[in-house]
């Protein structure tokens, strides 16, 4: 499946970014970029899309943003999970699997 790009699902961004986050604070090009990399390049997240959702997670509190400095010496706004953005991730990581986990069932149905 490698190099085939999927659109996303509506509302899977957001849980994509917070999981991204979860790892380590990262600036928006290396959110992008993990989340290409983890999917075996079939996620890829247009800046276009990206960007407006970080600012979206950041006024409901869940990320908070700090400037610094990139791998490349270039000034970058870098983005953190915060508490409550903890908890909301574990929420729709439960939903999604819960979600899922019925898609299954009924494709497997016989």
């Amino acid at each position: 499946m490698t190099g085939t790009r999927l659109d996303l699902p509506q509302g899977t961004l957001d849980l994509l970014i917070l999981k991204a986050l979860s790892l380590e604070p990262m600036h928006g090009w290396g959110i992008s970029e993990r989340i290409h990399a983890v999917s075996r390049e079939t996620l890829q997240i247009p800046q276009g899309s990206l960007y407006p959702a970080l600012h979206r997670l950041e006024r409901k509190g869940w990320v908070k943003a700090h400037w610094g400095t990139s791998e490349n010496n270039r000034r970058a706004r870098f983005y953190e999970l915060t508490g409550p953005g903890r908890r909301q991730l574990a929420r729709e990581t439960d939903q999604w699997e819960r979600l899922t986990g019925a898609v299954r069932l009924v494709l497997q149905m016989r």
